[in-house]
């Protein structure tokens, strides 16, 4: 029997990885290393911060910490030029990483106590942590995407000017129990 809680979370966390391969693929490698000022991150930064985090946390879940002794997390935040493609790569092996190990997951799975730092969570709890932690980088980075953009950003969502277009068009269809983010 499908989980509704394993369910929902999969969408979310694919919500927010499509919403940065979406800013990714709008980016070039130039605009993908770009920073404000010296002390922001670029975009490729994120990705290689994300990266980093996915593989320490969901690397062997049950049996190591998920702070890993072999991450440098300090290197990561390092501003270094990187290809697109590299960068892609980064973003690809980290969340095939996460969902490698989140497809695994069953309904017992969820109260079994893993480690980060030696703090104990269950694996709900280390989820619902790791989404919250997601949506705020991919939100930077969308947000940098758009800085970039400027008027030529390709809006992930509804654009500006278009929210009773969208609103008309929900409600014109009959009330069901969907997951906001099946039509995107």
């Amino acid at each position: 029997m499908p989980n509704p809680c394993i369910e929902s979370l999969s969408k979310e966390f694919n919500y927010y990885r499509s919403l940065g391969e979406k800013t990714l693929d709008q980016l070039s490698e130039t605009e993908l290393n770009w920073t404000p000022n010296e002390g922001s991150n670029s975009i490729a930064t994120l990705v290689k911060h994300l990266s980093g985090n996915m593989l320490s946390r969901w690397t062997n879940i049950f049996n190591e910490d998920g702070e890993k002794s072999w991450r440098n997390r300090d290197r990561e935040f390092i501003n270094e030029a990187n290809s697109k493609a590299a960068i892609l790569k980064d973003w690809t092996t980290g969340w095939d990483c996460f969902f490698d190990s989140f497809n695994q997951l069953g309904q017992s799975d969820l109260e079994t106590i893993i480690y980060i730092r030696n703090q104990g969570h269950t694996v709900l709890e280390a989820l619902n942590r790791q989404l919250a932690h997601y949506a705020y980088h991919v939100g930077q980075l969308v947000f940098i995407g758009k800085l970039i953009k400027n008027t030529d950003w390709v809006s992930l969502s509804i654009p500006k000017g278009k929210s009773a277009d969208y609103n008309a068009s929900k409600f014109s269809n009959k009330k069901s129990k969907t997951h906001f983010t099946e039509d995107l």
